[in-house]
């Protein structure tokens, strides 16, 4: 057990099947054990030196956990490794997301517009960190705990999409049911709505309100259309295509018209937001 609990903390397990994952820790782990014998220290002493128990130290220089970044920023101190062991964290950090999530991540660092709509749940760049893990702890078959964390860092993750510089338009459009069902209760609720206020005041991001009272639109499923500065673009709809994964230019016109439909049987965005505030006040 470390000093600091790690030990017992979920989420840090390395996925056996993501091959990049395990060769990043399996490069890592070996870099660590490699300075730590050549300045002649013991794994017991290490541990105690950044503050972890040894069958942890075992375990990261073997590959098998995922450090934190303060566990290798302590170590380049003890192992004065002049910020290369430090460094490793930009590599190591990506581990912790699901290879699936890192590729969405991936494009959707690419991309210079994003056009979202959702009918069961809010956009995962929407969403905060408590709304978040008690979506995903609600999934059945029910994930683990390492699972939730896991899916819960990598969701956060992709939230740096809002703060990029220069920004890429967003636009959201949310069914009403999404923003009213009490995912993990009141409070976290209130607290999603609130951050939703906050998003919608970027001068980048647009997010509209499909009302329910609007009984027959063109949506669906989840949608959602990522656009290049190269001129290409990918989407997904769950209804369409067999949910997968579409570049073909007349796949993703119909995407497009599609949402654009949606967009206008929403509510506007100043609309939008009054709804909103509304939806607070009741909660």
């Amino acid at each position: 057990m470390s000093v600091n609990g790690e030990a017992d903390e979920p989420g840090w397990e390395v996925d056996p099947d993501d091959e990049w994952g395990v060769a990043v820790l399996t490069t890592v782990g070996r870099q660590l054990r490699l300075r730590r014998e050549a300045v002649g220290l013991r794994a017991g002493d290490f541990g105690v030196a950044v503050g972890y128990g040894e069958d942890l130290v075992y375990k990261v220089e073997g590959g098998k956990r995922i450090p934190r970044r303060e566990y290798l920023e302590k170590a380049d101190q003890v192992l004065r490794a002049g910020g290369l062991i430090a460094a490793a964290w930009e590599d190591v950090k990506k581990v912790r997301y699901p290879k699936q999530v890192r590729d969405l991540a991936k494009l959707e660092s690419r991309a210079v517009e994003s056009l979202s709509y959702g009918s069961y749940s809010l956009h995962g760049l929407l969403q905060t960190e408590e709304y978040a893990r008690a979506l995903l702890g609600r999934r059945r078959p029910a994930l683990t705990d390492d699972e939730v964390e896991s899916a819960v860092a990598a969701r956060m993750g992709r939230k740096a999409m809002l703060e990029r510089d220069p920004a890429p338009e967003l636009s959201f459009v949310q069914e009403e049911a999404t923003l009213r069902r009490p995912v993990g209760g009141m409070m976290v609720l209130r607290r999603q709505l609130e951050h939703l206020l906050e998003v919608q005041q970027l001068r980048h991001v647009e997010i509209q309100v499909m009302p329910t009272s609007r009984g027959d639109h063109p949506g669906g499923g989840r949608m959602q259309v990522l656009k290049f500065d190269d001129g290409t673009a990918v989407g997904r709809a769950d209804d369409e295509f067999g949910g997968r994964p579409v570049t073909d230019p007349r796949q993703l016109r119909i995407l497009e018209l599609r949402y654009g439909s949606i967009r206008a049987e929403a509510l506007p965005v100043r609309e939008s937001v009054a709804f909103i505030q509304q939806l607070l006040g009741e909660t």
